[in-house]
């Protein structure tokens, strides 16, 4: 039987255990990325390991959340990035160089490689044949310094590609349609592995799109082959030396099989609530809208906001709404400039804006009270923008551009279709910064504070319920994004104030006065951002467990990391108030909660026997400094 690319990638790169479907192993990581979210925690926790310089072969530290500076911490974090990333012998890009994704695939990915990036959609550079896998800042932590990243053998989705895609449809409307079938759990325990003779039809930058959105599913990642298409791509990012040629044996076995026909593929709209919350657009046409939101590391390459520019070129922005242009990277700024996109943009009322993840993060065009802003982003729950008064719906830049000139949800295909001319890219490493080593001083604000330290686990656990949430908590309702939190990243004591703010303004506050407690949810727990703050700011909180149905892949981790029993259950049977007791002398036994002192219930975990002796611990960090 033949192998998948994600099994050859993967057996490349067992360091530890054996590989079989639902078995644990330890991986080898190539290159590691982290960001000014989730950056500062990782290197704070890296430096914790006692570690005198990053051992993986590329470790790259951006600058895209916070990029504008829009707080004084903001631009602190930025100093004491640089200076540990150089410190440490990590590249860093600095702020406007562009979104950490667009980046990496443009100038750092390699097919074949792996990839552990402290943000969710690092799978972006599986569009390049990449193994490319999000995680919380201590596994990214610990990979720099040389450890093993962790991960359960994921079943390999095969995603069957015929055909080609016609005017007005995009590589968004591909994952589009994919979350609409599979939805935003489908992908769990996954890998969306991308095959047939459709996928020589799309770029690189278009597989990009699919595989960063794919997150949205709850895979652990997705990857495409590597062929000629990339070898184009890689030769024009003058960098055609790192490629290799990636493809899946005849007769490679998948655990199943989804067929999308590319040529059937229309124009989809994801309307707010949930990125699988999608409907064709000629459903939704008419709807009007406030705002539309070009960019972000889903839709931010040049081809896209290329062809943005070409539908409103001699045409006005609708004048009740506001356009925003975000390049993904100063590269694609810089070829929007040389071929006249930036003039046909800004002359037909469009603002355009640094290089950088911006609006996607609520960081600036936060949506008004009530408003509807169409954006190429890949996230839409209540809250993600910046207020959880705004509505976030998603689509292709196709879509985006020809709902600006009208005021209102359009079907680009309404209008002429537009082509692009053969390019050339532009590479301009300038805002890459190489490490200088050790005699540069790390750079340190008050608002940059250390760790608390992990304590090891106690034989009971007891507490009360201090909030009870339904299905599908985002890691953005547990700890939101945007400018009340953005600049708070290094300060887990003034960030946690902020957890399930949107829900329970004030559950912070009884935590401190409880000394702690436990939370309660439903299915899929910690779905959405890789934001490991949302296991940090619980356990700056107090919180040592968590009760829930299921727990999305990333939060789950990250739970464990920080000393946080994920526990599983019927949570129809606990509510908020109530007072938890368990026993967790003995983790491989049967367990089960007492509730009230008046009744239990049995209670199990998925925790691996290297999850137990981490909790056991009292988190990953304590646990790796007592191994080595």
């Amino acid at each position: 039987m033949g192998s998948t690319i994600t099994e050859k990638v993967l057996k490349e790169h067992v360091g530890d255990g054996t590989y079989r479907v639902g078995e644990e192993i330890g991986l080898i990581i190539d290159q590691c990325l982290t960001q000014d979210s989730t950056g500062t925690m990782a290197w704070l926790e890296f430096e914790a390991l006692g570690l005198d310089e990053v051992k993986a072969k590329l470790a790259v530290s951006y600058c895209d959340h916070t990029s504008l500076g829009f707080k004084g911490e903001s631009t602190d974090d930025h100093y004491f990035l640089q200076t540990i990333a150089s410190h440490f012998g990590a590249i860093y890009s600095k702020p406007g160089n562009g979104v950490c994704h667009q980046l990496h695939y443009e100038r750092f990915g390699v097919p074949g490689e792996t990839l552990l990036g402290a943000d969710s959609h690092t799978p972006t550079c599986g569009g390049l044949g990449m193994i490319a896998i999000g995680a919380g800042g201590m596994d990214v932590a610990v990979a720099m310094g040389g450890g093993y990243f962790y991960l359960t053998v994921p079943e390999v989705l095969g995603i069957n590609l015929t055909g080609s895609l016609n005017w007005g449809s995009s590589a968004k409307d591909v994952i589009l349609t994919i979350l609409k079938q599979i939805s935003v759990k489908g992908g769990v325990g996954k890998v969306l592995e991308y095959m047939g003779n459709g996928v020589k039809t799309l770029s690189v930058p278009e597989r990009a799109t699919i595989t960063n959105m794919g997150a949205e599913t709850g895979a652990t990642t997705s990857i495409f082959p590597s062929d000629e298409i990339t070898l184009e791509f890689l030769r024009g990012q003058r960098r055609d030396s790192d490629w290799k040629e990636l493809k899946a044996d005849d007769g490679a076995h998948y655990d199943d099989i989804l067929d999308i026909d590319l040529s059937e593929i229309t124009p989809q709209v994801a309307m707010p609530g949930m990125p699988d919350n999608v409907y064709p657009v000629e459903e939704v046409a008419g709807t009007p809208i406030d705002q539309v939101f070009i960019g972000s590391c889903t839709n931010g390459g040049y081809a896209d906001i290329r062809k943005a520019a070409l539908i409103l070129q001699g045409k006005r922005v609708d004048p009740s709404i506001e356009l925003i242009i975000s390049p993904g990277s100063r590269q694609v700024l810089q070829m929007l400039i040389r071929d006249g996109s930036l003039d046909a943009l800004i002359n037909a009322g469009a603002r355009v804006i640094d290089p950088g993840c911006n609006a996607c993060i609520g960081i600036g065009f936060v949506p008004g009270y009530g408003h509807l802003s169409l954006r190429t982003v890949n996230r839409n729950w209540a809250g993600r923008g910046g207020s959880k008064f705004g509505r976030i719906a998603l689509c292709g830049a196709e879509v985006a551009a020809a709902s600006a000139i009208k005021g209102k949800i359009v079907d680009p295909r309404e209008l002429d279709p537009v082509k692009l001319d053969p390019f050339d890219y532009i590479v301009d490493d300038l805002l890459m910064l190489k490490p200088q080593g050790k005699q540069v001083e790390i750079r340190r604000s008050p608002n940059i504070v250390k760790l608390k330290q992990q304590v090891p686990l106690p034989d009971k656990l007891e507490g009360e319920v201090l909030i009870k949430v339904g299905d599908g908590i985002s890691t953005d309702d547990i700890l939101p994004a945007g400018p009340s939190t953005q600049h708070l990243r290094s300060n887990l004591p003034e960030i946690s104030k902020f957890v399930f703010i949107y829900k329970d303004e004030t559950f912070a506050a009884r935590c401190r006065e409880k000394n702690g407690g436990f939370i309660v949810g439903g299915e899929n727990y910690g779905q959405g951002s890789s934001r490991e703050h949302a296991a940090l700011a619980p356990f700056e909180l107090g919180i040592r467990a968590v009760f829930a149905k299921s727990f999305a892949r990333i939060h789950h981790a990250n739970l464990i990391n920080v000393g946080i029993i994920p526990f599983v259950c019927d949570t129809d049977e606990i509510e908020q108030g109530d007072r938890l007791s368990i026993d967790v002398t003995d983790l491989r036994g049967d367990l089960e909660v007492s509730i009230n002192g008046s009744k239990s219930i049995p209670v199990s975990h998925n925790l691996s026997e290297r999850d137990i002796e981490i909790v056991k611990a009292g988190g990953l960090l304590a646990y790796t400094k007592m191994k080595n």
